[in-house]
């Protein structure tokens, strides 16, 4: 019998990702899920002060010279860096993180609904190196 149930091993993991892998046993799918975790929310944080910062300067240009080619006063201007297709680049780099952290927490919960299905089931997995490649081999008691 699986130490948690299927819907609850869901519910668990899709709240706080790799909570439910580690109840599991499943250390290395659990630290996975929550590194990517992690991961995805400081990069939400960082995209999000970009886009507030190319929103704060999206009309500034920075003087190159205060006089022109033939030496006459002039202001010369370069063209505004963070106009409105930076700025919406910046955004989209945020919805991006967004949408790998919502697809972090779906994943989680498949997963472990999966595993504590999938816990009675004695299935042992392995790969070994051959000299001419890589072969992957399952062995099922029942």
């Amino acid at each position: 019998m699986s130490p948690l149930s299927p819907r609850r091993a869901f519910l668990y993991s899709f709240l706080l990702p790799g909570y439910a892998q580690s109840v599991l046993g499943r250390h290395k799918a659990g630290a996975t899920f929550m590194l990517v975790e992690a991961i995805s929310l400081v990069m939400i944080r960082e995209s999000v002060a970009d886009v507030r910062e190319a929103r704060r300067l999206e009309g500034d240009s920075i003087v190159i010279s205060y006089v022109d080619q033939n030496g006459n006063p002039s202001v010369l201007k370069t063209p505004r860096q963070f106009d409105d297709a930076y700025v919406h680049v910046r955004r989209a780099h945020a919805e991006d993180w967004a949408a790998l952290l919502v697809a972090n927490h779906l994943f989680a919960g498949a997963d472990a609904f999966v595993s504590a299905n999938l816990w009675d089931l004695p299935a042992k997995l392995g790969l070994h190196l051959l000299p001419g490649g890589a072969v992957v081999s399952a062995s099922m008691r029942w």
